[in-house]
């Protein structure tokens, strides 16, 4: 039986951290449906007034950053990358529709949401500090590199794989989510704990639109101070 672990490290740093989980043991990956493009256009309209620079959601991200040691103007948190980029051009690219589905997640409660194949994955799933030993290939990338030592990053505990950089920087490329993907584990991130509550109803109402639209056998859970790890069947 495989794991979804927070180190005891994180939560050292940041225990009010709060992490949603959706673990997919099978589903339907569409490359594109209308009524998810139609979701996801109405969330990038409602968001496009948002103060980057002053939202709390996204200042948190800022903060953390920071306490371990990253710059988030050079290396930007997931969410607000993401929101800057719509500012620029509000058409977002359809990867398909499980990545279609978290960005609007993300976009509509302003929390990381992100996910991977589990078919790729050997170990237990961690997040945890790099020893700066472990390796990662970028979303697209050809060229493998190794994090800086005491990073945050997600990772294979067997492989030493990075799943993702900077807590919420960048994407591996190893265990990203295809057409072809149909077992995943699915993160959504809160660093407030006065949010705990918008999590969960974004990690619900994921859940829901991907058994309403992808046909999904799934589970949710949490992990968090208290819960620091949870088993998987997948």
């Amino acid at each position: 039986m495989r794991q979804i672990i927070v180190q005891d490290s994180i939560f050292e740093m940041f225990p009010e951290f709060y992490r949603g989980v959706i673990i997919i043991n099978n589903f339907t990956n569409h490359p594109s449906l209308k009524r998810v493009r139609k979701k996801l256009k109405k969330a990038v309209d409602e968001q496009a007034g948002i103060d980057i620079a002053a939202d709390e959601r996204l200042t948190v991200w800022d903060k953390a950053h920071r306490e371990f040691g990253s710059n988030p103007n050079k290396f930007l948190p997931s969410i607000k990358s993401l929101l800057k980029r719509l500012q620029k051009n509000p058409a977002l690219p359809y990867i398909n529709t499980a990545v279609a589905l978290f960005n609007y997640i993300s976009i509509k409660y302003c929390l990381p949401c992100g996910g991977d194949d589990t078919a790729c994955i050997e170990g237990d799933l961690v997040l945890g500090v790099s020893d700066g030993t472990e390796s990662f290939l970028a979303l697209g990338s050809d060229k493998e590199e190794s994090p800086v030592s005491g990073e945050v990053i997600y990772f294979d505990s067997l492989t030493k794989n990075v799943m993702c950089r900077r807590w919420n920087w960048r994407n591996g490329d190893k265990t990203k989510i295809t057409e072809n993907s149909r077992q995943l584990v699915i993160n959504i991130d809160c660093m407030l704990e006065n949010g705990r509550q918008a999590a969960n109803e974004a990690r619900d109402e994921m859940a829901a639109l991907l058994k309403e639209h992808c046909n999904a056998d799934l589970v949710t859970d949490a992990l968090h101070a208290d819960r620091p790890k949870i088993e998987i069947a997948i």
